[in-house]
């Protein structure tokens, strides 16, 4: 339990990004008043935790629905991650992580960026949906897959706090330290990534068919 643990936190601190999160936050509610910010951060945060619930929950009976197997799932899971992490090692951004050009000019016209683009698709991304699902097809047992869903709310929890510190933290950090902690998470992502996808392989049974011939 402590493994999984390990690596769902991990994996999720480096694909919801509490700290790059927090710096964008900061910029889209420059205008806002303390208290709006605050009730903006609870929202955006709540609404991305059911989501993410809702994927760690239901992802496995909607694979099974569109006859997806597990070693699929942990090996194109696997490589979404890489993905991402080589973009965070770079300092890059994707539409994994973050918004595309249109969708930043339609939060220009929004007054309540709660839902979109905070809840989705900052903190509840294509890649962070894509790992609960991946955390709970990694689990074995009914313990292993309460402890995701607790590293879910723990997460979530410390991306509400980083939220509520936003502009601290952006001034403590600068671009300098937030681009040193994405590259290290970026780092630790890859390598989980690599395993994701060796393990998929391994599951699918492709290595033990290509030594039969």
């Amino acid at each position: 339990m402590l493994e999984i643990a390990a690596i769902t936190l991990a994996t999720l601190f480096a694909t919801v990004s509490p700290i790059d999160i927090s710096a964008i936050f900061a910029a889209l509610t420059s205008e806002y008043s303390d208290q709006k910010r605050k009730k903006t951060a609870i929202r955006s945060v709540v609404v991305a935790t059911i989501v993410l619930l809702i994927f760690a929950i239901l992802g496995e009976a909607l694979l099974s629905v569109l006859g997806i197997s597990m070693a699929s799932l942990r090996t194109a899971g696997g490589i979404i991650l890489l993905l991402i992490g080589i973009e965070m090692v770079f300092a890059r951004t994707s539409g994994a992580s973050s918004t595309t050009e249109l969708e930043d000019e339609e939060t220009q016209e929004r007054q309540d960026v709660s839902v979109f683009p905070m809840a989705l698709p900052l903190i509840a991304g294509p890649g962070s949906m894509g790992a609960v699902m991946l955390m709970m097809a990694h689990a074995s047992d009914i313990y292993q897959q309460a402890t995701v869903v607790v590293c879910i709310l723990a997460i979530m929890i410390l991306t509400l706090i980083c939220l509520f510190a936003a502009t601290p933290i952006t001034r403590l950090l600068g671009v300098t330290g937030m681009h040193v902690i994405m590259r290290v998470m970026g780092v630790l992502l890859c390598a989980l990534a690599v395993q994701f996808i060796f393990d998929g392989i391994i599951e699918s049974g492709l290595l033990a068919s290509v030594h039969q011939e």
